[in-house]
């Protein structure tokens, strides 16, 4: 009896569906099928049915939905600029394009967890700031 009910509880923690860590070094992106180092930079894509992406930069991740049905994706994840690893939604986070930090694929293309720390670092660096909405326009 024990057993099996560690069983059902190890396939419901398997089948879960959200963002799983990124295996930075070792895991290829989706999209260039480059290596994702880039703790600042990486993206992940969950779909409805738990199915993991990783990408090496947000530009990887939005080329990718170009080829994609939108009905498919449960979450849309992006690298905090300001903290390394840690990923946030896409429509949480303010995106910004600047010549001023480069990202792994040349889009300057950062993400940032929120608004004050974008327009902290577009004063420094310079560029342009997005919502994920603008983006997603930008690169169509």
């Amino acid at each position: 009896m024990k057993k099996s009910i560690l069983l059902i509880l190890l396939f419901n923690m398997a089948c879960s569906i959200g963002p799983k860590p990124i295996a930075y070094g070792k895991t290829g992106c989706h999209f260039c099928k480059m290596t994702v180092v880039d703790k600042q930079h990486a993206a992940q894509l969950v779909t409805k049915k738990g199915k993991v992406y990783n990408f090496d930069a947000s530009e990887c991740l939005v080329n990718h939905l170009k080829d994609i049905d939108a009905e498919t994706v449960e979450l849309l994840l992006v690298n905090d600029y300001d903290h390394p690893g840690e990923l946030i939604s896409v429509h949480e986070a303010t995106f910004l394009i600047s010549e001023g930090i480069p990202s792994p694929m040349g889009a300057y293309l950062t993400a940032f967890g929120n608004k004050e720390a974008a327009q902290k670092a577009l004063k420094v660096h310079g560029g342009e700031l997005f919502t994920w909405q603008q983006l997603q326009q930008r690169f169509n």
